[in-house]
């Protein structure tokens, strides 16, 4: 009989082979052996043949070559030593391939790829049923956020996706909400689990913010989530009183139990539940009676002393308040907790709608950047700018000519300045656009190859700024995502469900992407944009219309350029943890690519 594996093996087309998440992701300079030597191959349809490409690994030596056979039988004729890709031109659809170092032979069935009949593969969902919501309001579901996870240790991906009633609220809005869902897939679209948050956790971009990790080292990761009293968990548990509605007339929940869960990744069983820290007590201690300001979520994932961390955090617009757990023997523990209560008033309304996680200081465990301030790897304070509250934040190596990363984030006061780029170590300005009113947009990315290293563009700029915050052009009509598309280093736009190359004159069309829908309103944001498979490009998924499939594509463009995963980079890999935290931004590794080449 077959084992599960060969059958999900066999049925995949063109599936994410991919790398697991390692306990310790390893950076694109590192030498050591990776957590797994998976080549993540993908095979897509491209003209009249197969576009292959596969993973180049840290450990891999320079010259390293690579073989791609085509059911069994070797299709290059000299050994691939350049790009981890081959266009295998009068390729029929439906092929089976391997890709292997140069010299050697295919391994066993399980780890060969069939080929897309297209330039992208569908993983089947499973639409959760809408309901009525007390006041008679019918609602139903879509796909909104997803984030992936090894969650059952074979060294794959499974995909995580929060389901997102129609009738879901941001926390200024009255009415009831139907319940946030999450459930698990195998990209063969086999459902794993799903968890019902209840009715006492609100739906809605700023209330449920999860982390898929592997905390506990045991090769398989878990996922982790604010829930309440009546969240069912994928074994069909409840949590607290099943019976207990904290849901007010007017649809909020300002009241009740709150918790932090740990679930199993393999089952969605609730491995640990404990006090969501800190409760949010009276709604009028955060600065509103109806939990606009006290019910605001963001959520991450650390590297602290060697071991990952969980980072939840409530509030940025008054009272800020973060805490990092471990998951260790079964139970999460507190690891620290910031409160701008406690650290001072300065503190308070600095953080933004996402966040970001980065060793800014070189010791080796993570920081946590925090909107206009960041906070040390032990939850104290780093630096704080003090310029207060902003909707979009990049952190990354932006400026390759000076040492360490930058920060460059947008703000909505009208007092402060509009942007600014900042070092992230010590958070000296470097420089600073007036104000402007609320700046609700804004990137940070090489996307032109004839300026040297990031541009840095916003809403309320009407300029195109080099890292010395000098105008050097038109900038781009895209303030959205950003991704690796085609074959250079530069970074192309992503803006709702189209890819576009930025040039002076104007952008570029590369590739639209058909059937399928964007996610949270006018933020216009993919499922989830990662490299996820194949070489170093980034792959994008997006729900279909109806939701009945997560449709992922990647790259068919040909490349030149040979690079590591960008998922061996810890920062990256941990960009895509939170990627669905809030307002969603495009993840950024810890290096500039041209350095790596």
């Amino acid at each position: 009989m077959d084992s599960s594996r060969e059958k999900r093996t066999r049925a995949r087309i063109g599936l994410l082979s991919a790398l697991t998440i390692g306990l310790f992701p390893i950076a694109a300079t590192a030498t050591a052996e990776p957590p797994e030597a998976n080549r993540a191959v993908v095979a897509l349809r491209s003209g009249d043949g197969n576009f292959v490409s596969w993973r180049s690994l840290p450990a891999d030596p320079a010259q390293l070559a690579f073989d791609v056979y085509r059911d069994g039988t070797k299709v290059n004729r000299e050994p691939l030593r350049r790009a981890t890709s081959f266009l295998d031109r009068g390729a029929p659809p439906g092929a089976e391939y391997a890709v292997v170092p140069a010299g050697t032979a295919p391994a066993a069935a399980a780890d060969r790829t069939r080929a897309a009949e297209a330039d992208h593969f569908d993983i089947p969902l499973q639409v959760p049923e809408g309901g009525t919501t007390p006041d008679g309001v019918d609602y139903t579901y879509s796909a909104n956020d997803v984030s992936v996870g090894d969650l059952d240790g074979d060294g794959d991906y499974e995909h995580v996706v929060k389901w997102d009633p129609s009738n879901s609220k941001d926390n200024s809005q009255t009415g009831y909400t139907g319940n946030q869902i999450l459930d698990a897939y195998d990209t063969d679209g086999t459902r794993l689990w799903r968890i019902d948050l209840g009715r006492n956790i609100r739906a809605g971009a700023h209330y449920t913010q999860f982390q898929v990790y592997d905390y506990d080292g045991d090769g398989s990761a878990e996922v982790a989530v604010k829930t309440a009293d009546g969240t069912v968990d994928g074994t069909g548990s409840t949590i607290g009183d099943p019976n207990a509605d904290h849901r007010t007339e007017e649809g909020f929940v300002l009241g009740g139990p709150e918790f932090l869960t740990m679930f199993d990744g393999r089952t969605g069983a609730a491995a640990h539940t404990t006090d969501y820290i800190p409760q949010r007590g009276d709604p009028n201690g955060w600065g509103d009676p109806i939990g606009n300001r006290s019910d605001r979520f963001l959520a991450a994932t650390a590297q602290i002393g060697g071991e990952p961390a969980l980072i939840e955090a409530r509030g940025y617009y008054t009272r800020s308040v973060i805490t990092a757990w471990r998951f260790s023997g079964g139970e999460l523990t507190p690891l620290w907790t910031f409160d701008s209560d406690v650290a001072g008033e300065q503190y308070a309304g600095q953080g933004n709608h996402n966040l970001s996680v980065a060793d800014v200081d070189g010791d080796g465990s993570d920081e946590i950047v925090y909107g206009a301030m960041a906070l040390d790897d032990d939850g104290t304070p780093l630096w704080n700018t003090g310029f207060g509250h902003g909707d979009a934040m990049h952190v990354s190596d932006l400026d390759p000519q000076r040492p360490g990363q930058e920060v460059f984030k947008v703000d909505e006061e009208s007092d402060q300045p509009s942007s600014f780029l900042a070092d992230a170590a010590t958070g000296e300005v470097l420089w600073q656009t007036p104000p402007a009113g609320d700046n609700g947009r804004g990137v940070a990315g090489d996307i032109w190859a004839d300026n040297p290293g990031a541009e840095y563009w916003s809403m309320n700029d009407d300029q195109l700024r080099n890292s010395a915050g000098d105008p050097v052009g038109r900038p781009p009509e895209s303030m959205n995502f950003l991704v690796w598309w085609d074959g250079d280093t530069t970074r192309e736009l992503l803006d709702d469900t189209h890819v576009d190359e930025y040039a002076p004159e104007g952008e570029r069309r590369l590739q639209d992407f058909p059937g399928v829908a964007s996610n949270n309103g006018t933020k216009a944001t993919p499922a989830l944009s990662a490299d996820l498979l194949g070489d170093w490009r980034e792959e994008v998924v997006y729900r279909t219309t109806d939701s009945s499939a997560l449709r992922v594509f990647s790259t068919t463009e040909p490349t030149d350029v040979r690079l590591p995963s960008l998922m061996e980079d810890r920062q990256y890999r941990l960009a895509v943890a939170w990627q669905n935290t809030a307002y969603n931004q495009p993840p950024h590794p810890s290096y500039a690519l041209d350095d790596q080449r």
